[in-house]
């Protein structure tokens, strides 16, 4: 007899997050009035976290087959192959809303579940990296905010975001969350034994109630020993292996992160998981020896959902189904209800199918490693998810509804009302002639384009000896593979400005920057992941955010070759109705043929030529440098101008660029590479030379446009371009190879030592000592968090 303790009411569905339609469909499915447990198991499983109710019929026009694909999305990770039999499994995911709750725990658990992700598709984990997002850190009135007059401005807007510094309180709260944050990835990775190798970290004033932590995480495994999560065996065991089970995380999925951020936000503490990296890693080489004996049949993480998640969709999958006594589920509180197992989201556990007659074996290497593993239930024929309690019914739902039947919404789309563009919403550029040297010091101590020494320093990026090239050495991390030649390169990106003000162009910036990055160490990129970061769903101008970033991304990824091969999205990202910026990040993964030929992205040589790849094209009139120039980095921080549309992109020329960048490292032809992206080709320049303590560079740059004003040749942010450094007599070979993908190489000055120094049209407009510019690069961010 199904237990019904608790009366099941219509308002009691309705704060699980189910809308009477939805309580209503349940019923259908059921026969009857589910019961509480059974609700709460609903309210999980039909979670916009768990569901993607709101995005499925969207991302079904991301391209997500490719040459090396091996696994698309539908699994716990992609899986791409990378040739000598070996494959490498990838995923991103977010733990937005747990971060701002509590930042320590909500950082690290994400981190450990995203780790569960990749080795229970049969991978060892070799790198980790995080894509960022945090409100303002300092006080400086340059940060661009909107100010009450524009609290509405319509995302997609193109009208400017007037300067206003933030509150004392709001740069508190955001260095603590930047803090517990960056704490809680080091914690978990650096315990847990992997290396973090790279990310990227932006700060704008939309994070300020909602920051965005992503983590990505690789691994790698021997293609024949993949394993997935489908159950198939009727009498098989099923068995749950790792931590035991508490009261933490419950709720986390539906409750937390499928809502937006109220003024009760900060009481949900106890919905955020608490993670043990020490366990993990006994969890990690148990599981991986128990698949080596050939006795498990199918493994799956008890990530969002817990225990409902892994049981359903093990069990749908397999298109069977799987009767669970919950007595036996190994517990560290006493008194649980079945409720509050199955929506438990307790850290550190997986749950198995086995071969009957073999449980012994995978007992015997879980109690090896002092790991709870106990046979909780059986696989069955019927397609029901049973849940007996002490030999009585506490819930039965047929598998395959409760996994794959929930919810599908094409939510209403509209776009933003255009804006009126005034020209005092523009950028002003200065007259000819002017030094820019301190805009230039400025720009290169803004949090968005200083050293993130502060953050990559708590990270250990070398654990197991495989990172060639990890934080701050590359544009991507480069992490070689064992007894082979090869090694893989992996980047993220994303731009939330540019979602703002263009969503579709914005997204096809992030997938090319990914791209060029890993093309910059030499890597040609061949897959891609996403996290694709939005506000309320309910909001037809959210969905028109998300449709039309959907599009660019798929553009982008079939142009230049990088199918998605799975991700996550995040909704509900906002607070007291304000949304963040659409960021959609991307990661994208490259292979090196060989490992030496990877390239960094500092100059390496005094006297070795510096040029400038360039595949795109040259610049349009000034009104249209105006517009693209108030997009970026400097117009924000220098004038405090969020306006215009982002640059144009040239697929193609991204394409060829990348190409390009492919041969050049494979020929040993260029010493380093670093793409133009955020600040421009003077911040390209000066992190290039940052990467010694003694290189500077003399560079002499030209118009492309009659007219071209000065900050928007060293400034601007258009793609398809790198910088690359060669010794003399390799200018010629550079040339030659740039010219057969229709990139120009110009030579634009020289690798020297002392000052650093830019002219422009003849006339020196950048000029100091390098060594004090790097001082101002590199401290900046830390002297903003120690400030008062």
């Amino acid at each position: 007899m199904i237990n019904t303790e608790i009366k099941v009411t219509p308002q009691l569905a309705a704060e699980h997050g189910l809308t009477p339609n939805e309580y209503a469909r349940i019923q259908k499915i059921l026969g009857r009035d589910p019961n509480f447990t059974e609700l709460g198991i609903f309210s999980v499983m039909w979670s916009e976290h768990c569901s993607y109710k709101s995005s499925r019929v969207h991302l079904k026009r991301l391209p997500t087959r490719g040459t090396h694909v091996v696994q698309g999305p539908g699994e716990n990770a992609g899986v791409v192959d990378i040739g000598d039999g070996l494959v490498a499994v990838f995923k991103i995911e977010s733990h937005n809303h747990p971060s701002f709750v509590e930042p320590f725990q909500g950082a690290a658990t994400g981190v450990g579940g995203i780790l569960r992700d990749i080795f229970t598709m049969g991978a060892r984990p070799i790198a980790v990296l995080d894509s960022l997002r945090f409100g303002p850190i300092t006080a400086d009135a340059s940060v661009a905010r909107a100010s009450e007059k524009d609290a509405g401005l319509k995302p997609g807007a193109t009208k400017a975001l007037p300067a206003d510094g933030a509150t004392r309180e709001e740069i508190a709260r955001n260095r603590n969350i930047l803090d517990g944050v960056v704490r809680g990835i080091g914690f978990y990775g650096n315990c847990f034994g992997v290396p973090t190798v790279g990310g990227e970290v932006q700060f704008e004033q939309c994070y300020s109630n909602n920051p965005l932590v992503n983590a990505l995480a690789l691994g790698i495994a021997r293609r024949d020993d993949l394993f997935f999560a489908r159950a198939r065996g009727v009498g098989n065991p099923v068995i749950y292996v790792g931590a035991k089970t508490g009261r933490d995380g419950i709720h986390g999925a539906s409750l937390l992160a499928s809502a937006e951020f109220s003024e009760e936000s900060q009481q949900k503490r106890p919905n955020v998981q608490v993670g043990d990296p020490f366990m993990e890693k006994l969890l990690l080489e148990a599981c991986l020896e128990a698949m080596r004996t050939g006795a498990v049949v199918a493994i799956q993480d008890m990530g969002a959902a817990g225990l409902t998640s892994s049981s359903s969709e093990m069990a749908s999958r397999g298109g069977m189904g799987i009767e669970i006594e919950l007595a036996r589920v190994p517990q560290r509180e006493s008194n649980m209800t079945p409720y509050e197992m199955m929506l438990s989201e307790s850290q550190e556990r997986m749950l198995l199918v086995a071969e009957r007659g073999r449980e012994r074996e995978v007992f015997d290497v879980f109690h090896k490693w002092g790991l709870d593993a106990v046979e909780v239930g059986r696989v069955t024929d019927d397609g029901m998810l049973r849940l007996m309690n002490h030999g009585e019914l506490a819930a039965e739902i047929p598998a395959h509804a409760l996994a794959e039947e929930g919810p599908r919404y094409e939510r209403p789309v509209a776009a933003p009302k255009p804006t009126a563009v005034t020209e005092t919403a523009l950028v002003k550029f200065l007259p000819s002639g002017q030094d820019l040297t301190e805009n230039f010091r400025r720009l290169l101590a803004s949090p968005a384009i200083a050293s993130k020494y502060w953050i990559t320093e708590q990270y250990d990026s070398m654990v197991r000896t495989n990172t060639r090239i990890g934080p701050g050495s590359g544009d991507a991390a480069v992490l070689r593979l064992k007894e082979t030649k090869r090694a893989l390169a992996l980047a993220t990106d994303g731009n939330g400005r540019w979602g703002f003000l263009a969503p579709r162009l914005g997204a096809m910036h992030a997938v090319a920057e990914a791209a060029r990055n890993v093309a910059c160490t030499g890597a040609r990129p061949i897959a891609a992941t996403n996290c694709l970061n939005f506000g309320n769903p309910e909001k037809p101008e959210v969905m028109w955010q998300f449709t039309e970033a959907i599009d660019g991304i798929a553009e982008a990824c079939r142009v230049l070759e990088t199918p998605i091969t799975g991700g996550n999205v995040s909704f509900y990202n906002e607070t007291l109705g304000k949304p963040i910026y659409p960021t959609p990040v991307l990661g994208v993964l490259g292979l090196l043929e060989n490992a030496d030929d990877a390239l960094g992205s500092g100059f390496r040589n005094e006297g070795d030529v510096i040029l400038l790849l360039d595949a795109g094209g040259v610049a349009g009139s000034v009104e249209e440098a105006q517009r693209e120039f108030s997009s970026s980095e400097y117009a924000k921080t220098v004038q405090g101008v969020v306006a215009g549309t982002p640059p144009a992109i040239d697929l193609g020329a991204e394409r060829r660029l990348i190409d390009c960048l492919v041969k050049l490292a494979s020929e040993h032809a260029i010493a380093s590479a670093h793409d133009v992206s955020d600040g421009g080709i003077a911040v390209t320049l000066a992190e290039s030379c940052f990467a010694s303590e003694s290189l500077a560079a003399e560079v002499s740059l030209e118009p492309t446009a009659p007219g071209e004003p000065a900050e928007f040749a060293l400034f601007g942010e258009r793609g398809a371009r790198a910088v690359v450094s060669a010794q003399a007599d390799s200018v010629a070979r550079i040339s030659a190879i740039a010219a057969q993908w229709n990139v120009r190489a110009e030579r634009i000055g020289a690798v020297t030592r002392g000052e650093f120094r830019i002219k422009y049209e003849g006339g020196l407009v950048i000029e100091g000592n390098a060594s004090s510019f790097r001082g101002i690069w590199e401290k900046s961010l830390q002297r903003a968090l120690e400030s008062e």
